[in-house]
């Protein structure tokens, strides 16, 4: 089935010939205008929907392999009757598929079709699956949980197949419900369930929905849907395991004389005093700020200084440098 063409690029406000270091600037300042928790726009909605656009884009074009592939649809994607991939993406485009070529199209996960079709994941051969934390966890009629569990049998189970979901950092912080649907494409049927995000989960981590992969053979029973965790990128964060980290930029005068800044959190804003003669790279660590761990505890929250050194300057400036340089 064609699918809508997403230009990435143009998403970001970039040209083909970005350099890394210029497609995360051009995310960073796209997220910081449109994250739902900063966004001016009045409907929230709106917002949302923008920043999951702008993840969709980053996730492709920072990856320096996805964005090859993504760069070999050429220029020509645009053809009649929606888009088209040319022969070589066959084997890749695959993914998403279970038996029989049949594909699941999804919604709610925060993914476009064409990222899952390209992108997401993928069908597989039936295996065992070790759940997280050691064990199943019970699952409602209509509700997907966290686990799973090697099956074995005579009868040859359906395939699995995994799809990626967008997972705020909010909803790795407090857990959310979020309602996903999907049909496959030999069916008119849509099928929605609540799937729960419980708090302190990680980056690859999948949440199993039994049955509701690729038909069983011979009467055997049905594969299983994994949706497979992916963080939406934040404009202040970054994770590292359960803690986070955050990029102060610093002015030279502050890093020598000390100074008193703002930083953000994700739950809020708090004050942070910097020392005289901070280093370049050095961090601060703000305990027990980061993301859910074991128990009741949760990681940490580092400032990681930046020192930013003025590209160009006055002649007045150049004057004050040279003085302070003769000074030693």
């Amino acid at each position: 089935m064609p699918v809508q063409f997403k230009d990435y690029y143009e998403t970001l406000g970039v040209s083909k010939t970005a350099s890394q270091d210029e497609i995360r600037k051009a995310f960073r300042k796209l997220a910081r205008q449109h994250h739902p928790d900063m966004a001016k726009e009045k409907d929230k909605k709106t917002a949302e929907a923008k920043f999951k656009e702008i993840n969709e884009a980053y996730e492709v074009l920072s990856d320096p392999e996805k964005r090859k592939k993504y760069d070999t649809l050429g220029a020509d994607w645009e053809r009649g009757g929606g888009f088209q991939p040319p022969p070589n993406w066959r084997d890749f485009a695959q993914q998403g598929k279970g038996p029989g070529g049949v594909e699941f199209h999804f919604g709610g996960t925060g993914f476009s079709d064409f990222f899952e079709k390209f992108f997401g994941g993928k069908g597989g051969a039936s295996k065992p699956f070790t759940g997280f934390g050691g064990g199943e966890m019970g699952m409602d009629e209509d509700e997907a949980a966290f686990g799973g569990f090697g099956r074995t049998g005579a009868v040859p189970r359906g395939q699995d197949v995994e799809a990626d979901i967008l997972v705020t950092l909010d909803e790795a912080l407090h857990g959310s419900t979020r309602k996903i649907s999907f049909r496959r494409s030999d069916s008119s049927k849509v099928e929605t369930y609540n799937v729960r995000i419980t708090p302190g989960v990680r980056e690859g981590q999948r949440i199993r929905l039994a049955g509701q992969g690729g038909k069983g053979v011979r009467g055997g029973e049905a594969g299983d849907l994994y949706l497979r965790v992916k963080f939406a990128q934040h404009p202040e964060f970054r994770v590292e395991g359960g803690d986070l980290v955050h990029e102060l930029e610093l002015k030279p005068w502050q890093a020598v004389l000390g100074c008193e800044v703002t930083v953000p959190t994700l739950e809020g804003t708090v004050r942070l005093k910097i020392p005289p003669g901070t280093q370049n790279g050095q961090r601060f660590r703000l305990k027990q700020r980061g993301l859910p761990k074991s128990g009741k505890t949760r990681g940490d929250l580092y400032v990681m200084v930046e020192i930013e050194l003025p590209k160009t300057i006055t002649p007045e400036q150049r004057e004050l440098w040279e003085k302070l340089a003769s000074l030693g």
